[in-house]
């Protein structure tokens, strides 16, 4: 019992979770929270639904539902019917997951295209998603092992678009502890503990390595991703045509040049996710190791080959 008088607020963990989703929030307009019914998202759910409505916010909660287990329609319904009387508004978002390079990239596209769609048809200014200091340090290990470059070892944004991260700083272990200081049952997906996925293998090894590491990894995405922002706003400033000079782009220092080569590859249309660094390799290849070889054929059908000292697409003269 405290003292007569004496005015308390809410647990520590509580209080780190609302006040990061505070300082995270847009101005004005519609904020969604994606929620799984995990700890994570659900604790994020929590302290939207109390920060958005004493901020004047238009609140909602949106669930998708993958229908890769038995069950997740019912779970889905019952989250949503506890979001009824915390939100402005509930979806519940089915989807069907297609094969592809893996269930869990598989998973992931048909979760974001469910959520950019809702995002795009309710004109919102904020989705807001529950990773947390250790799911960085999880997406730092698997790109590593993947031999991801810097874009892959910068982890997630804080912020892109109209996604927002708003516990990123904090670890899983307060989140959690927010979840239950709230009184909130989450779902625990039986996926985060299947060794057949990667993120669970690497979820383990990262609850080996303990609260300092998973910091240490977490600060290494963010130098990372500070120098990325930066090679990218000066790659971003390099003109671009149809065709590059060759001299030009020789001058440039490797990391900056396979960045405008990058941009101007999507420039020609090339679809982003189909180019890979053997594309960029090949393309650099036309400047810094001329041998007379043949066009470069990049995703998309877009062939670039050198003529007369510059890279052209599609090549002059066939």
């Amino acid at each position: 019992m405290g003292r007569p008088g004496l005015v308390t607020g809410p647990p520590p963990a509580v209080a780190a979770v609302r006040v990061a989703v505070r300082r995270a929030l847009p101005d004005d307009g519609l904020v969604w929270v994606a929620c799984s019914g995990g700890a994570d998202s659900l604790a994020l759910a929590g302290a939207l639904a109390f920060v958005g409505q004493r901020a004047g916010h238009r609140i909602g909660l949106v669930t998708v539902d993958h229908q890769l287990q038995e069950g997740s329609g019912s779970r889905a319904a019952a989250l949503a019917a506890w979001a009824a009387s915390r939100f402005d508004v509930v979806r519940v978002e089915t989807v069907t997951v297609r094969p592809g390079a893996g269930p869990e990239d598989a998973a992931r596209t048909a979760r974001y295209g469910a959520l950019s769609r809702v995002a795009d048809e309710t004109g919102a200014t904020a989705v807001l998603l529950g990773h947390t200091r250790d799911d960085q340090a999880e997406t730092v290990l698997l790109a590593l092992a993947r031999g991801s470059g810097p874009r892959g070892i910068s982890g997630m944004p804080a912020r892109r678009g109209v996604y927002v991260r708003p516990l990123l700083d904090l670890p899983r272990s307060v989140v959690r502890a927010g979840c239950a200081g709230l009184d909130l049952e989450p779902w625990e997906d039986p996926h985060n503990t299947d060794a057949r996925f990667a993120r669970s293998r690497v979820r383990e090894l990262v609850d080996t390595l303990g609260e300092k590491v998973v910091a240490n990894l977490a600060n290494t995405a963010a130098l990372v991703a500070a120098d990325c922002a930066e090679l990218d706003a000066q790659a971003d400033r390099f003109p671009l045509g149809t065709s590059l000079a060759v001299a030009e782009l020789a001058a440039l220092g490797p990391a900056l040049r396979s960045r405008v080569l990058r941009r101007w590859a999507l420039s020609l249309g090339v679809p982003g996710g189909a180019l890979t660094k053997g594309h960029l390799d090949a393309l650099d290849a036309l400047v810094t190791a001329w041998r007379g070889q043949g066009p470069t054929q990049l995703p998309g059908g877009v062939p670039v080959a050198r003529r007369a000292g510059r890279i052209v697409a599609p090549p002059v003269g066939e």
